[in-house]
């Protein structure tokens, strides 16, 4: 049960609660605890841990389930319960392989040392790894994102957040080191940290352009339950339009995910009509979309009116899937549903409006929008950070990405979802911008700082002046190979020892 409460309690060190220290000091807890326990009893001992994690950490997932799925209260409490627990078997996995692998029997001196310190940090971050790509992935809750407003964050322009769920878990191996009275690793380890955490920004390449670009996000706030139905097209379009028209002396007018809830092929009027209104202004908007190519629905960005330079005789759309973005990392359930053929005769909740898409490729060219160079991630999207390195480039001005959170209500899911988007921005060492049809419709800046910010469940825009930058990260160059390298070998060096105890013990 102490676990369990500790799993719930790193819930405090995510958006919106940020306070960071919980999510270590909770891992430690738990550490300590199962120093005593068998592999058998680690492994449900941290699956306490987990599910406790997620079952609060996640709760916001129940909201759309519940509001939006059609199913009784049971069915979808048991379907969230279910959920929670299949995310808990990777810490618990971890913990198992830990206490499995550093029973060395003939090397107690220095066994407790490779299990704080090597074993159980490399092993928590193999397996957050993994569950951010087993059955399409779900890297919500790494720890690493716990420090998203914390003071490790410059780091994570060197080693990412799954690099930092490693520090977080290396510190917390070296202060159970500590309570077991060996002192030298965790003032070795806290020193390096500081250190480390101090030259972050001065072996920094990212440096300012001195050059600013105007963007205005424009949040509809269309309720969920009317956006799909096609009576409330129309009215949908003229919003964003009478939104967008007073704030057309921005450089780059933003619509969120979807906001033209309809394939290009229906509204292609609309399409010029907006396409000449922007060139007019000098000026472009880039808008969620549905669009149709051989017969494949795909969820997309276009970019309307100017895409080359500021003042053009014309607009650049072509309607053909010429600068655009496919959505490339689709969600389960909402974009695809696995084994549709028996899933979706079962509920409302496996047959939700466009939940058919087609997958785009996992790197595209930048959306040229006004001579700016721009690498978008779609709504889930954002949460895989080596999608979206893979699609920044030394060119790429902005990150943008877009959402439609309204399926989650007031829930912390759309905050958490905020914060993730946060750390890419540290890792990518560009600005972010975010348009949402209900929030939250921020800017941030190269250090993961929201400069602007709208409030939630309003209709608005927000503009704001975006200052560039050049230069890539560390974590750009690197991305998670070098990590995952050093993880996968610690791991290695492990069973290696086990399998000479086992050997030594058969000659004994």
């Amino acid at each position: 049960m102490t676990a369990f409460i500790a799993g719930a309690s790193t819930t405090l060190a995510f958006a919106p609660y940020s306070i960071w220290a919980f999510y270590p000091a909770a891992m430690l807890f738990v550490l300590w605890q199962s120093r005593k326990l068998t592999p058998k009893e680690n492994f449900f001992h941290w699956l306490s841990f987990g599910f406790g994690c997620f079952a609060f950490g996640i709760s916001w997932v129940h909201v759309s389930i519940d509001t939006f799925g059609g199913l009784p209260l049971f069915v979808s409490m048991t379907l969230m319960g279910l959920l929670a627990l299949y995310l808990a078997l990777y810490p618990a996995l971890a913990g198992y392989l830990t206490a499995k692998l550093s029973q060395h029997p003939r090397f107690k001196h220095w066994h407790c040392y490779f299990q704080y310190l090597g074993l159980f940090p490399a092993l928590w971050v193999i397996t957050e790894w993994m569950r951010g790509w087993v059955l399409t992935g779900f890297p919500w809750l790494w720890a690493g994102y716990s420090q998203t407003q914390g003071p490790l964050s410059e780091l994570a322009s060197i080693v990412g957040a799954l690099g930092l769920s490693y520090i977080i878990a290396l510190f917390c191996g070296s202060i159970a080191l500590v309570m077991k009275k060996r002192f030298m690793s965790a003032i070795i380890i806290s020193a390096v940290l500081l250190a480390s955490t101090i030259a972050a920004p001065m072996i920094s390449d990212i440096t300012p352009r001195n050059e600013t670009v105007k963007v205005a996000l424009v949040q509809g706030n269309i309720a969920q339950s009317m956006k799909w139905e096609p009576d409330a097209l129309w009215p949908t379009l003229l919003k964003y339009m009478d939104l967008s028209r007073p704030n057309f002396d921005a450089d780059i007018v933003i619509w969120p995910e979807a906001a033209v809830p309809a394939p290009e092929s229906m509204v292609g009027d609309f399409l010029r009509n907006t396409d000449k209104v922007a060139n007019m202004n000098d000026s472009a908007i880039i808008t969620g979309i549905i669009s149709l190519q051989k017969n494949d629905f795909y969820n997309s960005l276009i970019v309307l009116g100017n895409a080359n330079k500021a003042v053009q005789p014309m607009g650049d759309y072509q309607g053909n899937g010429t600068n655009d973005y496919k959505k490339h990392h689709l969600l389960p359930i909402g974009e695809f549903v696995p084994f549709e053929s028996l899933l979706r005769p079962l509920a409302p909740f496996f047959n939700l409006p466009m939940s058919s898409f087609a997958r785009g490729n996992f790197q595209q060219q930048n959306l040229n929008t006004m001579g700016y160079q721009i690498a978008p991630a779609l709504c889930y999207e954002i949460v895989f950070p080596e999608q979206l390195r893979a699609n920044t480039h030394a060119d790429t001005d902005l990150l943008l990405t877009v959402s439609n959170d309204a399926w989650f209500g007031d829930s912390i899911g759309p905050l958490q979802h905020m914060e993730i988007a946060q750390m890419r921005s540290i890792e990518l060492g560009r600005p972010l911008v975010r348009a949402t049809n209900n929030g939250v419709t921020a800017v941030v800046d190269v250090h993961g700082r929201i400069t602007h910010q709208i409030p939630q469940f309003k209709e608005g825009v927000l503009v704001a002046d975006v200052a560039l930058y050049d230069g890539e990260t560390w974590f750009k160059h690197l991305g998670q190979t070098p990590l995952l390298i050093l993880c996968w070998l610690l791991l290695l060096v492990g069973i290696a020892i086990q399998v000479s105890i086992w050997k030594q013990s058969k000659t004994d």
